[in-house]
C-alpha cells in the first residue's frame, strides 16, 4: 500500500497549488483469496456471482470480478476496487456483505485479504479493465502537463541548483501529485471512457 507521506517545502507547494488540506480520496482495491473445498465449487460459484452482483451495485464500486482457479488449485479470487476508503468501508461494513459471508465459512478451507491503495492501485489490473491504451494515453497526457507545469513554472527559479537535485525534485513532484492529486480526479472524472464494459 502506498500511504508514505513525503514533505514538499512551502514554498514548492505554493507554487504547485498543494496544501495541507485533506487529501484527495484514492482509489482501493481488494482481493480475497478462498480455497474452496472441492465438492462446493459449485455453489461457491453460485454464492460469488451473487456477491459480486450486489458488490457492483455499491456506491462508490469501480468493479468486482472473480478470478477462476488454474490447474490442480481450487483458489479463487475475489477483486473489489471502490473509488475511496469511506466507499470500501462501507460495503465491508454493510449489512449485504455480513450476510453473505455468513453462508460461505462451509465452504472454504482458507482464506487471504489483501488490500492496495494510492498509486500503486493504477497499475493493479482492473476487475473490468477496459482498453489499457486508455490508461496509458491518460497517464502519459497526466505526466507530460505536470512536467511542463515544473520546468516552465518552478524550474527556472532553480537553475543554480545542482542537476541531480532538481531532477529527484521534479520526479518527487511528479510521483506525488501523479498518485495524490491529478490521477484519482481523472480516473473518477473518466471512468466511464476508461471502463466501458462496466
Amino acid at each position: 500500500m502506498l500511504n508514505a507521506h513525503v514533505s514538499v517545502p512551502l514554498r514548492l507547494r505554493a507554487r504547485l497549488g498543494t496544501s495541507d488540506e485533506a487529501p484527495c480520496p484514492e482509489p482501493v482495491t481488494v482481493t480475497v483469496a478462498r480455497v474452496v473445498r472441492p465438492e462446493h465449487r459449485a455453489a461457491f460459484e453460485r454464492w460469488a456471482d451473487d456477491v459480486l452482483r450486489v458488490a457492483r451495485a455499491f456506491p462508490g464500486n469501480l468493479g468486482a470480478s472473480m478470478l477462476h482457479p488454474g490447474p490442480g488449485s481450487s483458489e479463487y479470487h475475489l477483486v473489489y476496487r471502490f473509488q475511496d476508503d469511506d466507499s470500501l468501508a462501507a460495503w465491508e461494513r454493510s449489512s449485504e456483505r455480513r450476510s453473505a459471508l455468513a453462508h460461505v465459512e462451509d465452504m472454504v478451507d482458507d482464506e487471504r485479504y489483501n488490500r492496495v491503495a494510492g498509486l500503486e492501485s493504477f497499475f493493479t489490473r482492473s476487475p473490468q479493465p477496459g482498453p489499457r491504451w486508455r490508461m496509458t494515453l491518460v497517464t502519459i497526457a497526466a505526466v507530460f502537463v505536470i512536467t511542463s507545469l515544473l520546468q516552465n513554472l518552478v524550474m527556472p527559479h532553480l537553475a543554480s541548483w545542482p542537476l541531480e537535485v532538481r531532477l529527484l525534485l521534479s520526479a518527487t513532484a511528479v510521483v506525488l501529485l501523479l498518485g495524490h492529486v491529478v490521477m484519482p480526479r481523472l480516473t473518477r472524472l473518466l471512468g466511464r471512457w476508461l471502463h466501458p464494459g462496466r
